[in-house]
């Protein structure tokens, strides 16, 4: 399922550099970039192992991709049901919630609760019951292989900017990058809130916030650092103040509105070009992951 690779002469310009894509992950129709990784998890274990519970803890995007793939192996495998008990917050926005109550059913049951990951351990330990969880699951990586070979296609491409919470995608594109001997470099950004593994790259980390408007970027333990850091190519915490210079340049340069979560890609490209980690003659994506 591609997704389409958007340049944007006129945002590239604003930022200062040659060339620029938008990576539009949001237009994926699971509904984010999180729609290449969980299907395939679901399918793997469902064939391979014969599981038909799952469980998912999210704050939006993965436990969207997880009811829609469920959604549709019902649909087309009257044989083979599946079920999907999804945990989300008691905090979780409205506008991610809405799309998740409209694919509950009998098999797919969406629950509220104040500790959503926690709670999907906790289901998880029931006999059959496998846990989707991206960030400790080697099969989450997968996935992100189609992106990647989508992304090798634009001309020139120097670097990829991605938004950041477990870090399993800016894992399998780096990781894939460096097998296929690729030069192509990629770049996190996380939040001034939450940035276990930007912080350990960006040269001018921001002062830690409670919160950050790109309330998705939430994964505090960071599972991935160890293997993630090393392939890197630059890491940036993003304040809410540069998430909100982001979303006018959008507008302005590109006529588009995007979430937060996925204007963290284009304030980092603006921060590594302030801090000289760029070059301005470089071909960028920034991957817009989704809500």
């Amino acid at each position: 399922m591609k997704t389409p690779q958007q340049s944007q002469p006129e945002l590239a310009k604003a930022l200062g550099i040659q060339e620029l894509y938008l990576k539009r992950e949001d237009l994926h129709p699971y509904g984010s970039h999180k729609g290449r990784s969980i299907p395939l998890m679901i399918k793997y274990y469902a064939k391979q192992e014969g599981a038909r519970k799952f469980v998912i803890s999210s704050s939006g995007n993965a436990a969207l991709a997880a009811a829609t793939a469920a959604e549709r192996n019902n649909m087309n495998n009257p044989d083979r049901q599946i079920s999907l008990t999804v945990f989300v917050s008691t905090r979780i926005l409205e506008a991610k919630l809405l799309p998740l109550k409209a694919l509950a059913n009998e098999s797919i049951v969406i629950k509220q609760v104040e500790r959503p990951k926690q709670q999907a351990l906790l289901a998880a330990k029931e006999e059959g019951v496998i846990n989707l969880r991206q960030s400790t699951d080697e099969h989450a990586l997968e996935g992100y292989t189609s992106l990647a070979e989508e992304l090798v296609k634009i001309p020139s491409l120097s670097a990829v900017f991605i938004p950041t919470s477990s870090g399993t995608t800016a894992q399998a594109l780096a990781q894939y990058f460096k097998d296929e001997s690729s030069t192509i470099g990629v770049h996190i950004a996380q939040t001034s809130a939450c940035a276990p593994m930007a912080s350990a790259l960006d040269p001018a980390v921001p002062e830690k916030t409670t919160s950050s408007a790109a309330g998705a970027i939430c994964d505090r333990v960071a599972h991935r650092k160890q293997a993630l850091v090393p392939l890197l190519q630059g890491g940036w915490a993003i304040t809410d103040a540069e998430i909100l210079e982001a979303k006018h340049m959008a507008q302005k340069f590109a006529g588009l509105e995007l979430s937060a979560n996925s204007l963290l890609s284009i304030a980092a490209i603006k921060k590594a070009l302030h801090h000289g980690a760029l070059e301005s003659s470089m071909t960028i994506v920034a991957v817009i992951t989704g809500a």
